[in-house]
């Protein structure tokens, strides 16, 4: 059953009411004495929640796309167990060794 929010014009008073969406709703602050309007504010809302196992996406998938991949893992596990057989690792490239080179002397201004 949803919680609705509500705040009271005249004592400005916040409180929230569990009703069903079938109920009409609050037009009177329920406290003692004020009996002012009540408007109802915009909530977030909830999310939707379900309880229980068994809430995932692949539980309700059609035979068609079960069929497909089982089809699509078998030809994969083949496609790995051939290419496995048949490559030869690379060697791995050597590097070039990286040499410092030194920075050009400034050139000093000629004396007369």
């Amino acid at each position: 059953m949803p919680h609705y929010d509500y705040v009271c014009e005249t004592c400005e008073k916040p409180f929230e009411v569990f009703q069903s969406m079938n109920d009409k709703r609050l037009t009177k602050c329920p406290e003692k004495g004020c009996k002012g309007k009540v408007r109802r504010l915009i909530g977030t809302g909830a999310g939707l929640v379900f309880k229980g196992s068994g809430f995932y996406i692949t539980d309700y998938r059609s035979e068609n796309y079960k069929a497909g991949a089982k089809q699509d893992g078998a030809a994969s596990t083949a496609s790995t167990a051939d290419s496995s057989s048949t490559t030869t690792p690379a060697a791995a490239p050597t590097p070039t060794p990286v040499t410092a080179e030194k920075p050009a002397k400034k050139s000093k201004p000629a004396k007369d």
